[in-house]
């Protein structure tokens, strides 16, 4: 059975994200038993089997596996996933669930219907494998992993196209509520394994399940992309519950006094404008000025702030040490960008000595615009808006874009390098059109100069239009 999606890249690259400990499963519904004949290197059970048996099978012991019908110990598996019916007694009455689950078999036939189950008549065979092997195309995916993991996860799932994760346990029956609910409903279904999991299939204390409609599964792995770059990680690092977390927390969770100051209780406006290496960011911002926004421009406070002895400059030659220095004692920046390229911890150094430094200027330079013009329209250009999370501080942001083909050549004439260089360079950002879902605008720099012109005065209207609705608000 060939496969539409290279699963061992998407799977290896998953397991990385989120180390997880045992394989994400394949799982197929078939319409007719012999076309697991069809399926490389499966197994059939030698003696009669529960579903979680098979599961285990695969995620642990690295098998392909199949099965139909007569190779389930009871109805109760196979009535789950619609390769038959379950039997008015002792099932659907209430008297199985009532030996053991229910104080009655009233209470048992409640718990019955509840259980979420295919429509029998379509299939009649299922066929499970490690997907890391492209074995089949599965209807669903199976991952097994601690809340933690789950957690990012879940967010992944979510980095697009938001919608509220409902959680289902019907008790005893956790199979149901992961295979059969993703089923009927497409969507990513997570539950706790059940008590027959942990006994017979040899789920943990600490496992939960969800099963992920394969159609989802490139979107998880996006998000899981996304939210690493973000440093939302797994595992997940202490900040410490008895310290103050304020230097720990995001600046969005900051308090709205401090963001008050930055926005201003005035007829201000600030637009932060972002986008990529060579996107233009640069040039639509000098066409705004032209109009009449000010500019502060990060790239320019970071190298103001990095100037020999000052307090950046300071911190940095402590901790790289003078190596990186040049003969005026200004820093090498190109052997800064070496050690930090290659090193996320050092880059984080980096960051910890220049971007505090760099706000100090920013509400500096603010406060002088503000105070001589109370109804600016500030441009702050900050090229790792999104990376650094800045963008709660502005009123509106816009983002610069081009295609990848474009940013490539463009940033690989700027600098005197390859395109080869120049891919590596841009794959350390987070893409273009990622960040343009930010945009409250967004500027096509990807054809002339007067096209980008024409947007940009566009946008200017837009902006003057802003101020006066805020003027007028403020009257």
């Amino acid at each position: 059975m060939e496969t539409k999606i290279n699963w061992e890249k998407l799977v290896r690259r998953m397991e990385l994200l989120m180390r997880l400990k045992s394989f994400p499963v394949a799982f197929k519904m078939l319409e007719k038993k012999e076309m697991l004949d069809d399926i490389l290197f499966i197994r059939r059970p030698a003696e009669k089997v529960s579903m979680c048996q098979l599961i285990t099978q695969v995620r642990n012991f690295d098998w392909t596996v199949g099965a139909d019908l007569k190779d389930f110990m009871s109805d109760m598996c196979p009535s789950i996933i619609g390769l038959t019916d379950l039997a008015e007694e002792p099932f659907l009455d209430g008297t199985f669930r009532s030996i053991v689950w229910t104080r009655n078999r009233e209470e048992g036939k409640r718990y019955e219907n509840a259980i979420p189950r295919l429509p029998t008549g379509k299939y009649e065979a299922v066929a499970m494998a490690p997907l890391v092997y492209n074995p089949f195309e599965p209807d669903i995916v199976l991952i097994y992993a601690n809340p933690a993991q789950m957690m990012l996860l879940i967010n992944a799932l979510q980095f697009e196209d938001y919608e509220v994760m409902q959680f289902f346990c019907v008790g005893e029956s956790s199979c149901s509520d992961a295979i059969a609910r993703c089923y009927l409903t497409g969507k990513p279904s997570m539950t706790i394994p059940c008590y027959g999991e942990r006994r017979y299939g040899h789920a943990q204390d600490d496992d939960m399940i969800m099963a992920i409609p394969v159609g989802h599964m490139e979107k998880a792995l996006r998000g899981l992309e996304a939210l690493y770059r973000r440093g939302i990680r797994y595992p997940i690092s202490y900040a410490g519950a008895e310290k103050d977390l304020t230097e720990n927390y995001p600046g969005s969770y900051g308090s709205v006094a401090q963001l008050d100051f930055i926005r201003g209780t005035d007829n201000r406006v600030l637009l932060g404008v972002t986008g990529s290496i060579a996107t233009g960011k640069s040039t639509v911002a000098s066409m705004l000025e032209e109009m009449g926004a000010p500019i502060i421009d990060f790239d320019v406070l970071a190298r103001e702030v990095v100037e020999p002895d000052r307090p950046a400059w300071k911190d940095i030659v402590a901790f790289f040490g003078e190596q990186i220095l040049q003969e005026d004692r200004t820093l090498d920046r190109q052997a800064m960008s070496d050690i930090v390229f290659k090193d996320l911890v050092k880059r984080k150094k980096l960051e910890s000595f220049i971007h505090p430094r760099i706000q100090e200027e920013f509400v500096a330079q603010l406060m002088e615009i503000t105070s001589n013009d109370p109804n600016a329209i500030v441009q702050v250009v900050i090229p790792l808006m999104v990376e650094l999370s800045l963008m709660y501080l502005f009123h509106k942001l816009l983002v610069v874009t081009t295609t990848g083909e474009t940013q490539v050549k463009r940033l690989a004439a700027r600098d005197g390098i390859s395109e080869d260089e120049a891919i590596t360079i841009l794959s350390t950002q987070i893409p273009i059109d990622e960040k343009a879902g930010y945009g409250d605008y967004v500027i096509n720099n990807e054809n002339s100069l007067e096209d980008t012109r024409k947007q940009a005065e566009a946008l200017w209207e837009e902006l003057k239009k802003l101020q006066a609705e805020k003027q007028k608000a403020n009257a």
